[in-house]
């Protein structure tokens, strides 16, 4: 966790790609905790094909049940089955010429935001927004506590602590 709170956390991300493969993660980390799913992040990677959103929307039955029999994963076939089809919206958003990190940064209001270094809500009205935003595109798991939590990890939001060594570096 120190490792990822000092290197990866609150770090502005705007590559399409990466922000979709962590808003997933995110999804599968929904009921649990974030360590679980770091300690799981390279079996994620290679059971969803390097996150590589045309291979994920090609997923088939077959693919679920071997999903579903993976323990190194998170074995929720509502999330999985959520992943799938996340990853056709988002090739239907590419097909469209609409690049999702741009998309998603012009919602967060164009650059990070810097929180007051007391307090970290759970969601914000810009969670809430994208959250809308996301779920009237057809995506699923993207509730505005998820997004929040997302925002945060892709330094849409900074959040660290005001003696955090991390909150003037990002």
């Amino acid at each position: 966790m120190a490792a990822y709170h000092d290197h990866e956390w609150g770090v502005p991300v705007h590559n399409s790609r990466r922000l979709w493969e962590m808003l997933m993660l995110e999804g599968f980390q929904a009921g649990l905790s974030w360590a679980i799913i770091l300690k799981r992040r390279a079996t994620f990677r290679a059971a969803f094909a390097e996150w590589d959103p045309a291979k994920v929307a090609a997923f088939g039955a077959d693919d679920i049940e071997r999903l579903m029999a993976d323990p190194g994963i998170i074995r929720a076939r509502s999330k999985i089955e959520a992943t799938i089809g996340n990853a056709k919206i988002y090739l239907a958003m590419q097909a469209a010429d609409e690049d999702f990190a741009e998309w998603a940064w012009r919602l967060a209001g164009g650059a990070p935001r810097r929180g007051d270094g007391l307090h970290v809500p759970a969601k914000t009205a810009e969670s809430e927004t994208i959250s809308k935003a996301l779920k009237a595109r057809g995506f699923k798991f993207v509730g505005p506590v998820i997004v929040y939590a997302w925002m945060q990890a892709v330094g849409m939001v900074n959040d660290h602590a005001q003696e955090c060594f991390r909150r003037d570096a990002v």
